[in-house]
């Protein structure tokens, strides 16, 4: 248990986050519950969550309240001591349960499900992270996505849009995996074929020579071509697509 988890079990005060969200869409659900284990927050019921009183979680809270009423839920975040039911010690303990968990590899991982027809939204200027996503999405997750194009900076998102590759998105980089990279885990991809994709688009996009394919110099000056010769991103997008459909269908005939 860190400093701030014992100092607020010791001064006998908690923060607690009550919420109720929406039972459409699915997604919801699971992207708070993975932003509340982020955060480092401990289930006490089904829509109620403790904190340890810091400055630090209430603005992470209040935040999360925020978006929580932004998708048609509700949702308090209060101080509080409990006189019943459940006491300093035993939250001190769910504390020290968390951090003893180790993370396992499961079979039965939580894949994400969305609504068909969604609005995606991602930045302007696509380029290789951002064109080679928007294909996955309407090729394998979402064959009727929409898309949307917004500045980079000062977008504030609509009520059931889904982000990608983008401040504080839905789905974006995570540790040391690109956008790409991140939807195939999240959705449960297992292709061969798309995961040699992914390794494309890591290295061109990350620079880091990860995997170091012989395709990925031709496919980054292609991407490079493509985004010199047009600013719209729609054309960018549909001229980008065919590339990563060849590109995936070599990866199919190269892995059978």
């Amino acid at each position: 248990m860190n400093d701030s988890t014992e100092s607020s079990a010791q001064e006998g005060e908690w923060l607690v986050l009550i919420h109720r969200v929406p039972p459409k869409p699915d997604y919801l659900r699971v992207k708070l519950r993975r932003r509340l284990a982020k955060l480092g927050a401990v289930p006490l019921k089904n829509s109620v969550y403790i904190m340890p009183d810091t400055e630090e979680a209430q603005e992470d809270l209040a935040w999360l309240a925020r978006e929580i009423e932004g998708e048609g839920g509700e949702a308090v975040v209060c101080r509080s001591r409990f006189i019943s039911g459940v006491n300093d010690e035993e939250i001190r303990e769910m504390f020290r349960d968390r951090q003893r968990e180790e993370p396992e590899p499961s079979t039965h991982e939580l894949v994400d499900r969305v609504e068909p027809g969604s609005t995606w939204v991602t930045r302007q200027d696509i380029h290789v992270d951002r064109i080679g996503s928007a294909w996955l999405i309407r090729r394998f997750i979402d064959p009727e996505a929409r898309f949307r194009f917004v500045p980079a900076r000062g977008y504030r998102p609509r009520p059931n849009e889904l982000r990608f590759d983008m401040y504080d998105a839905e789905y974006t980089h995570e540790g040391d995996r690109c956008t790409f990279e991140t939807l195939l885990r999240r959705f449960g991809l297992k292709d061969r074929a798309l995961r040699a994709v992914a390794e494309v688009i890591h290295d061109v996009d990350l620079k880091d020579e990860k995997f170091a394919r012989a395709e990925t110099r031709g496919i980054a000056g292609l991407l490079d071509a493509i985004a010199l010769s047009t600013p719209n991103d729609d054309e960018r997008l549909e001229r980008g697509g065919s590339v990563f459909t060849d590109l995936y269908t070599f990866y199919q005939k190269r892995t059978r």
